[in-house]
């Protein structure tokens, strides 16, 4: 993919990789890959999406991402939308290596000695497991960003991309009647540089755990992308 200048849009080649990034949010879509031109315009978009949708609605959805996140005017048949079937397979796209990631969370732990807490995330993905480690005082206001980097530490065992990503912030809201755990995860793609979030329901009263899926809502669907 080249990424090449300013086009004639304006559009930077920092905002293009942010849009690769916007796309993969839509729920069908499990990655997505920009080509441009020499002047940096956009000229082709393939995605590669789940079942359940009709592929040409997929295409209208990127299209109105485009235009409404990034002021982009795309013309749809630039598109291409390959779906993925029941077994996991592409038919339209041969050549496309398809990875599932979707790692999920045995267990998190915090530890207290003394004015030091140690965090441990074990994550497990296609039956291995990983753990991560997060270290730093016992203070209440650190103890949530701990375990968001716990968290990471846990998926670079499992997926080298993650090397990318690092904490920016990690707290846990009141919204409505709910306690809901936001994390904002930065991603590292030279120049340029982005910040996504994701976000989770504490439940029975388990914020490190809020915290820790938090971190995987923001970042299962973007690391394949990064490889």
């Amino acid at each position: 993919m080249r990424r090449t200048g300013v086009d004639v849009l304006g559009q930077s080649s920092g905002d293009l990789d942010e849009l690769e990034l916007e796309l993969c949010r839509l729920p069908e879509v499990s990655s997505a890959r920009v080509v441009t031109d020499a002047a940096g315009a956009p000229t082709e978009i393939h995605v590669l999406a789940k079942q359940g949708k009709p592929a040409k609605q997929i295409s209208r959805d990127i299209v109105s991402v485009a235009h409404a996140s990034f002021g982009l005017e795309l013309d749809r048949r630039i598109v291409s939308v390959v779906q993925l079937g029941e077994a996991g397979t592409a038919e339209a796209a041969d050549d496309i290596q398809v990875v599932e990631f979707r790692p999920r969370i045995s267990a998190v732990t915090v530890e207290t000695a003394g004015m030091r807490a140690i965090v441990r995330v074990t994550l497990v993905n296609d039956g291995a497991e990983s753990v991560g480690f997060g270290e730093g005082t016992i203070a209440a206001a650190t103890r949530q960003r701990l375990v968001a980097l716990a968290t990471l530490d846990a998926l670079r065992q499992i997926e080298p991309s993650a090397e990318r990503l690092d904490v920016e912030s990690a707290q846990v809201l009141r919204v409505g009647g709910y306690d809901v755990a936001v994390v904002a995860i930065v991603f590292v793609k030279p120049p340029a540089e982005q910040i996504v979030s994701g976000s989770a329901i504490v439940r029975e009263a388990k914020p490190e755990d809020a915290i820790a899926r938090a971190v995987l809502d923001a970042t299962n669907r973007r690391l394949p992308h990064l490889r």
